[in-house]
């Protein structure tokens, strides 16, 4: 299997083999551009067909200290027939059982219309904020756990980009304590992956999903790791159920080093990349397999869509609120005991 390392895009792509249909396999790309604190744009990236689509987001948000973005992203599609719509979820949720401090703002972008929509949700749940989802036959998953409850990610919700809504939430096959490492994959598109590193044993449990339905999802373990030496934290795990090799991009500090276990065959390899090129960015890896999906363009001259009154008095109240907790969050920041308990509230 070949690793190639794009050090200007910053990803190492793995080149999967498939005995799938080209057309049926994973979406296109897409990069969330900034200048400083701001977002400028989506740029949505086929490099397979050299296709691109920049989507201008509706509010340029600031993100808080050191660049972190809370808001989420995702792409997907609307199965219509034969015919794939793209559509782009975008949102944020902010919960710290402070109600004047609780904000969320779900949207989705469509590209046959080229327009924004507020979304109707009323979530039951939370995830990381920024948090990188997985993209699943055209759906999007995200570890998850009770919104009231003590308990960290275990469980995963799924947004449908058909019905544009959240499925309920689907339990994990085990309970990690608040400080393990707990990650989410995809087996090529065909199986959902999941590791659990506990940090008492220092041992890695793989499971692989057998069924995966809207309101129900099995699981078979797959596989245990031992990572006492081999340290394998990544938020994003490949493996490959023939082989049985596990691998994940690591940073220690600012090194970069994109780590390879084979767990029948009984060795460990690396690849260090070297120090990041700045302390607030790192590395990212994803899979790639080539994929014809069209990206939609734009009628020339169009940006979007006209709102209807509704969904502006909509955007409106949402953009207000967000403003007013984004100035909150700068002057507790300014403030050094403010700053500390707005972190504690992250």
């Amino acid at each position: 299997m070949e690793i190639i390392h794009l050090r200007s895009r910053k990803e190492t792509y793995l080149p999967w083999r498939t005995s799938q249909d080209i057309s049926s396999l994973p979406l296109p790309r897409f990069i969330v551009i900034r200048l400083g604190k701001r977002l400028i744009k989506v740029v949505v990236w086929n490099p397979y067909l050299g296709q691109t689509r920049c989507i201008e987001c509706r509010y340029s948000h600031r993100t808080i200290n050191r660049g972190w973005d809370r808001f989420c992203y995702a792409l997907g599609y609307e199965a219509k027939n034969s015919c794939r719509n793209l559509k782009f979820l975008r949102f944020i949720d902010i919960y710290n059982g402070e109600q004047e401090n609780e904000f969320d703002w779900y949207e989705i972008y469509d590209f046959d219309s080229g327009s924004w929509k507020t979304l109707d949700v009323t979530p039951n749940w939370l995830s990381l904020f920024g948090s990188r989802g997985v993209s699943f036959k055209g759906n999007t998953y995200w570890l998850a756990s009770e919104r009231n409850s003590e308990d960290y990610d275990d469980h995963i919700i799924c947004f449908d980009f058909t019905r544009e809504m959240f499925g309920p939430l689907l339990r994990l096959p085990f309970d990690a304590g608040n400080r393990d490492y707990v990650n989410l994959s995809c087996v090529r598109e065909e199986k959902l992956a999941v590791s659990v590193r506990h940090r008492q044993t220092r041992e890695t449990d793989i499971w692989i999903t057998t069924k995966i339905e809207a309101e129900e999802v099995l699981w078979s373990k797959f596989l245990t790791v031992d990572t006492e030496n081999h340290l394998l934290t990544s938020e994003r795990f490949f493996i490959e159920e023939e082989t049985k090799l596990v691998m994940g991009l690591e940073l220690n500090g600012r090194r970069e080093t994109f780590k390879i276990i084979g767990v029948e065959a009984g060795y460990f390899t690396e690849f260090d990349f070297g120090n990041g090129v700045h302390r607030d960015y790192r590395a990212h890896a994803c899979s790639y397999v080539p994929s014809l999906m069209q990206i939609k363009q734009p009628p020339a001259g169009r940006k979007w869509k006209h709102q209807s009154d509704s969904e502006k008095l909509r955007y409106d109240q949402n953009k207000s609120r967000l403003v007013s907790l984004e100035k909150r969050a700068e002057e507790e920041m300014r403030n050094p005991v403010d700053f500390l308990s707005h972190c504690l509230r992250l």
